[in-house]
């Protein structure tokens, strides 16, 4: 049987962070584990997250780093490599899960692609609507901005989709990956810092190396609520960020690997665990 792993990024919103917790609590299919990969939020995160793990379902890990600005990379690679599943789906903590979420997932992934789903933009009325505790609506008419036929959870339509189309708008907000995987490529690159294309580089990579994105459409349902973006709707095309150095260079090359990614903190995390082991 496959084993999820959930991969919850934050910073500093555990209001937000609460909900997708709940949201994962609640899933008909319940993942091997949750991690909380955050990007060095303050200690009331991490005291709501320890108090949450108390009566969690699953096991619910809290990997932290220094807050020196926009690390999202590096902090997935620090989860990924807390994680035990043979699959791992990368959400962000401003996300609220349809309770099939994770079934549809491991319905519809197999081996040679990853999967790549969408989200439900609430409008800035419906988004305090839900933290304040009102029930998610997954339904083409919740306040919001997104298409509406992808508010329907179609699961037929959406195997079909999964195995025909390519594609689909890399968001690491709803994003499902072999370990394997992973590990061939390196897992996220540690030099993108700032916002921007860590998402997309990987996405690459992954391609690169022959692993097919097909999108996870009418299934694997998530709640976006809203909050103050520099582009609510991805990054322009014409705009240039500073990550586009290390971007281009991974299309230009066609690179799987990258350098300074995963396999660092993989043995970091071996050798801490062996340190322990051995102090007792």
């Amino acid at each position: 049987m496959t084993t999820v792993s959930l991969i919850v990024s934050t910073y500093n919103w555990k209001e937000a962070l609460a909900l997708t917790l709940r949201s994962i609590a609640a899933q008909r299919v319940l993942p091997l584990e949750v991690i909380v990969a955050d990007d060095g939020s303050r200690e009331d995160t991490g005291a709501m997250i320890r108090a949450m793990a108390k009566d969690f379902p699953v096991p619910l890990i809290h990997v932290w780093q220094e807050d020196t600005g926009f690390r999202l990379a590096r902090i997935r690679n620090l989860g990924i490599a807390a994680s035990s599943g043979d699959y791992v789906i990368f959400l962000d903590g401003d996300v609220i899960l349809h309770p099939e979420f994770v079934a549809d997932h491991l319905a519809l992934i197999r081996p040679g692609i990853h999967l790549q789903g969408g989200r439900l933009n609430a409008s800035p009325e419906e988004s305090t609507r839900l933290l304040a505790g009102g029930k998610p609506r997954f339904s083409p008419f919740m306040p919001g901005k997104f298409k509406r036929k992808h508010a329907l959870r179609l699961p037929w339509l959406a195997a079909h989709k999964s195995r025909t189309a390519e594609g689909g708008q890399v968001m690491g907000c709803n994003m499902g990956m072999w370990r394997k995987d992973l590990d061939l490529v390196n897992g996220f690159d540690d030099n993108y810092e700032g916002w921007g294309r860590e998402d997309d580089d990987i996405a690459w990579r992954l391609k690169h190396a022959g692993i097919v994105r097909r999108p996870l459409r009418f299934a694997g349902l998530a709640i976006h609520l809203w909050h103050n973006t520099r582009w609510p709707d991805g990054v322009p095309p014409t705009e240039v960020l500073p990550n586009d150095r290390f971007f281009n260079q991974t299309l230009a090359t066609k690179a799987t690997r990258c350098e300074r990614g995963l396999d660092a903190h993989v043995a970091r995390a071996k050798a801490d665990a062996a340190a322990r082991a051995v102090n007792g």
